[in-house]
């Protein structure tokens, strides 16, 4: 079972011990969405951080000194779970804190150039969760493994380009199309969140095939990560993308 989720992938299920506790659908939902409402509140929190006058066209944000900290760790907290899955339930929701508060304040950010743009994005992000979720159990999306070969594909040659555009970045350059708002860099952004998307059927056959296999109850949890890890990357580029739509 191939995923490119880094989180939810093909191995996630071996070597797990066995556990008279399994992993459930409806726990993982409930579970996930707990995180969901981790990420609102702290992002809530760093929003009026944020603007601690209230939010104003004219006033720019001020951004948290620890904005960069919480990234970095909140990245080391991503790697340590994927690794030690057993400390997804303790550190999962931490994770989702933190990773909410850094997402509170690039919105604000977005929000101060574009208004308007944040709850677009929010709308069209559970918006798609919610229609591919329809799809994926109504059968009109399966997830076969030359599906989950192509999302793979085209989620590893992303990284792949931002992994070199940051590079690129320490030397005053940048890989072309990616942070344009002409046509083509519409047509990249675009292309980038469909890819983003699609890792949503790839996490919910994982979580399907988890439960299906009597998984240990801890990986609800590290379920619930995994789709969180593709929430936030698909609510990150459609944000991207209505922005590069509204600089036009």
């Amino acid at each position: 079972m191939r995923t490119a989720n880094p989180a939810l992938s093909e191995k996630t299920f071996q070597n797990l011990a066995a556990s008279d506790s399994k992993m459930t659908i409806q726990g993982t939902i409930n579970k996930s969405l707990f995180l969901i409402l981790l990420v609102f509140v702290s992002g809530y929190l760093s929003w009026q951080s944020a603007y601690p006058t209230g939010w104003s066209t004219d006033t720019a944000p001020t951004i948290p000194s620890w904005y960069l900290p919480a990234i970095l760790i909140s990245f080391v907290l991503a790697m340590v779970i994927i690794f030690k899955k057993t400390t997804a339930p303790m550190l999962t929701p931490v994770y989702a804190i933190l990773e909410g508060a850094t997402l509170g304040a690039i919105s604000s950010i977005f929000e101060n150039r574009y208004p308007g743009i944040v709850m677009q994005a929010v709308m069209c992000t559970f918006g798609t969760f919610f229609a591919l979720l329809m799809a994926y159990k109504s059968g009109w999306i399966k997830a076969t493994e030359n599906f989950k070969l192509g999302v793979v594909a085209a989620t590893g040659g992303i990284a792949l380009v931002y992994l070199i555009d940051m590079v690129l970045r320490f030397f005053g350059t940048n890989v072309p199309f990616i942070h344009e708002n002409g046509t083509m860099g519409i047509l990249v952004s675009l292309g980038i969140t469909v890819v983003a998307a699609l890792n949503l059927v790839l996490d919910f056959d994982f979580i399907e095939k988890g439960a299906e296999q009597g998984v240990p109850k801890y990986m609800e949890w590290y379920a619930s990560f995994g789709l969180l890890v593709t929430l936030v990357w698909l609510y990150l580029e459609i944000l991207r993308l209505l922005g590069k739509a509204r600089k036009r």
